[in-house]
């Protein structure tokens, strides 16, 4: 939590404001952040100074994982994360690469489990890496990868938590994740569970060892609407310890994580939060 905190008073005490033209509002902006987590003590980084809603993080990055390309599948998985920008992005919505409702376009999972070569050629970077870990390999190439250049105009959404990067030393496996840009109020929670939340699994499913992960931010900023909340509510309350987080043990494969692992297969330990804080999302 410190670290967290950390970030936002130094984006209100040192960022300076940019208009972002996507979304017309302008942010306090921050070059480079720093933060890691201990996944190996299990110090599960949610937000403990307003409630935070983390199945809905996981459930996100379970879409990753499985490639999906529709708003529609990520709700039943329990997340309604990729709704508006899959339905109310009006360039989206205008793009002739849209291929009706709920549908997304090639962003996030699809690239990492089917990036396409301009021969044709389909790569599931994510079953690679994945093979190489369980056999105690790491090329020093263990990377999974959404930014595709080449195929932007063919998805709803750039990513912004873009790569991750997995190491192996001994028996202990880490990850460094890059994001170009982070909504510091409402998206960094849902990063923060998402690069711990990773790295657990697949170090649980290439039966390694979780040692730290280490999150790279380019661009950290706050909207101008969610300032005040942020500056006046969020930063004057008091954190409470790091709860824990509980995965299923019977998880043993990228298979599991592709067919039958739901949300009922993660739970928190010890998680104290202050009240909910309604900050504004822009699409």
């Amino acid at each position: 939590m410190k670290q967290y905190l950390d970030l936002c008073q130094r984006i209100i005490d040192e960022g300076q404001w940019v208009e972002n033209k996507r979304t017309g509002k302008s942010c306090l902006t921050l070059i480079n952040a720093d933060l890691e987590y201990d996944v190996a003590a299990n110090q599960f980084p949610l937000i403990t100074t307003r409630k935070s809603f983390y199945k809905a993080a996981i459930a996100e990055l379970l879409g990753y994982i499985r490639g999906y390309d529709n708003a529609a599948d990520f709700r039943a998985l329990g997340t309604k994360t990729w709704d508006a920008n899959a339905n109310l992005n009006q360039a989206w919505l205008e793009n002739p690469a849209r291929q009706g409702e709920d549908h997304m376009g090639r962003v996030y999972g699809v690239q990492g489990r089917a990036w396409q070569g301009s021969d044709g050629t389909v790569v599931d970077q994510l079953a690679k890496l994945v093979n190489n870990l369980k056999n105690g390999i790491d090329d020093r190439g263990e990377i999974l990868s959404f930014y595709n250049p080449g195929e932007f105009h063919l998805g709803c959404l750039r990513p912004c938590m873009h790569t991750h990067t997995f190491s192996l030393l001994g028996d202990t496996l880490y990850l460094t994740s890059y994001q170009r840009s982070c909504d510091v109020p409402l998206g960094l929670n849902f990063n923060q569970i998402q690069v711990f939340t990773l790295l657990a699994l697949v170090a649980q499913i290439c039966g390694l060892k979780p040692g730290k992960a280490y999150h790279k931010i380019v661009n950290a900023h706050i909207y101008e609407d969610q300032l005040q909340l942020m500056r006046d509510v969020q930063l004057k309350r008091d954190p409470f310890p790091s709860p824990k987080l509980h995965i299923n043990p019977e998880i043993k494969s990228l298979q599991d994580l592709e067919t039958w692992v739901t949300m009922d297969d993660f739970s928190v330990e010890g998680y104290q939060h202050h009240d909910p804080i309604q900050y504004p999302f822009s699409v």
